[in-house]
């Protein structure tokens, strides 16, 4: 029986604060390896003692101008080697996230080289924000100019350690931004990281401050602190919910993605081999953990029994098995990365079950330690049924049925947790533009399902978020415009 090393080099993670590795005020929580159910490392715990430290650290770098007053070239080239950094240890930062997350190998290096393409861009565009002159008569002049919000609160989930932290922190970082960062309990390691990089890249003491605390505490203490200027939350509605209405007697700027359940549309000339391929990584990458899963498949009634086909031979391709034993890139699904999420991914296929859905493959977990889903497709969806209507966050893909376009942009626009993106299977262009036109969403894609570039704008409508987190349009939502009139 071959045996893998599933031990971290580190048994103990600390906080960083204000430029100091440090223990946390609450004590420490042990972090479980998801694959085996065992205790992987302990983590330092925050306080509010400990966030309102990292605030008061992150508020002096902002009021002293250590930041903003920097020559934007010199704040992108800090940047940019934030991303060299990962870059070089890049193997050690992929062993820590599949330990302690749980996805494969090769994921947590696509993961890895998706942050350090942030870090590059962000860091090249620190010098782009450029104001403008306003038309008015001889005797005054007037113009625009761009400064930083200050100190930005930043709440993080734990599906990507490294790649959704690194999009907050590059684009608050170019611009001139102090960061606090609260990382999720599930897994806080891998993030700290990114302070390694930042202290190596030579940012001032306070500029990224990064810790891990329980919502109740550090959570709490973090929204409603009185000196963060701007907010950041990536993750569950319900969290953002009870984040957002905390921070709102504070009135702070803030960007929100929540995620939901993204529809793909198959229509009767879409290309089954294009959606299968797609399938293989928006359906099951990261075992469904990911905001832009492909939980809903609404296919053309003349294609239903082509794709359902196709979508279980894909998932019964898949080997299911500890993220650490993944080697390079093939047919192969690591663990969830929790015991509680995986019971309630299984809960949802139970309840579609019973309301009349059929399970044709996987639904249930596999039978040793850790925490593993089998693949899963369900067919004879309703779309009221919890599956169709939530966010699964789980390596399941339930397939619905339409007859005409707009029974399809309606099943589509259905759930109210709907309104990231949509990827469009056809190849029609006339058919592609009246889709991208009537489908609420933030990001319409055709004939593909996942969008990684840096460059693309990202965020969703409804009660998917609000706020750009990517490309040029996130940059906006980090600073703020001051005008300037000079009676000449």
């Amino acid at each position: 029986m071959t045996t893998f090393d599933d031990r971290l080099d580190d048994t103990y993670w600390p906080n960083f604060i204000d430029g100091v590795y440090c223990d946390g005020g609450a004590g420490r929580i042990s972090i479980t390896n998801p694959a085996t159910g065992e205790v992987l490392a302990e983590q330092a715990l925050a306080d509010a003692t400990d966030v309102d430290r990292a605030v008061q650290a992150a508020r002096r770098v902002h009021l002293s101008g250590q930041l903003k007053d920097m020559h934007p070239m010199e704040r992108g080239r800090m940047v940019r080697h934030i991303g060299n950094y990962l870059a070089n240890n890049i193997e050690s930062v992929k062993r820590s996230i599949t330990l302690e997350q749980g996805k494969p190998l090769f994921e947590s290096e696509a993961e890895i080289k998706l942050a350090i393409r942030l870090f590059d861009y962000f860091g090249s565009m620190a010098e782009s924000l450029e104001g403008r002159s306003v038309p008015s008569d001889s005797t005054r002049f007037d113009f625009t100019v761009y400064e930083p919000l200050g100190v930005s609160a930043q709440f993080m989930p734990c599906h990507y350690p490294i790649y959704i932290p690194s999009r907050a922190l590059s684009v608050a970082l170019a611009t001139g931004n102090p960061c606090v960062m609260k990382t999720a309990e599930l897994a806080p390691i891998s993030t700290l990281w990114l302070a390694r990089a930042a202290e190596a890249a030579g940012f001032p003491a306070g500029s990224v401050n990064i810790f891990c605390g329980r919502r109740e505490d550090a959570g709490l203490a973090l929204s409603i602190h009185p000196d963060i200027n701007h907010l950041v939350f990536i993750g569950r509605q319900n969290a953002a919910t009870e984040v957002l209405s905390r921070a709102a007697g504070t009135l702070v700027p803030s960007i929100v993605e929540v995620g939901g359940t993204s529809p793909t549309l198959v229509f009767e000339d879409g290309d089954l081999d294009a959606f299968t391929f797609e399938a293989r990584m928006g359906s099951y990458w990261n075992a469904g953990q990911f905001c832009c899963g492909m939980y809903r498949i609404i296919v053309h009634e003349s294609r239903y029994e082509e794709l359902v086909d196709r979508a279980v031979a894909l998932a019964e391709s898949l080997e299911v098995g500890p993220g650490i034993a993944s080697g390079d890139f093939r047919p192969y699904m690591g663990s969830m990365d929790s015991e509680e999420q995986m019971q309630k991914v299984l809960a949802m296929v139970d309840d579609a079950r019973r309301n009349g859905a059929k399970c044709v493959t996987g639904g249930e977990r596999l039978r040793r330690p850790g925490f593993f889903m089998k693949p899963t497709v369900l067919c004879d969806v309703d779309p009221a049924m919890s599956v169709a209507q939530e966010e699964v966050w789980g390596p399941v893909m339930s397939v619905l049925k339409f007859r005409d376009e707009e029974e399809a942009y309606r099943l589509a626009n259905g759930p109210r947790h709907s309104g990231l993106m949509c990827g469009v299977f056809t190849k029609d262009l006339g058919r592609m533009m009246r889709a991208a036109a009537r489908v609420r969403a933030g990001h319409i894609v055709s004939n593909q399902t996942l969008i990684g570039g840096a460059e693309l704008p990202f965020g969703g409508f409804n009660r998917a978020g609000y706020g750009s987190l990517k490309g040029r349009e996130a940059m906006l939502g980090y600073v703020q415009r001051k005008n300037v009139l000079l009676n000449v």
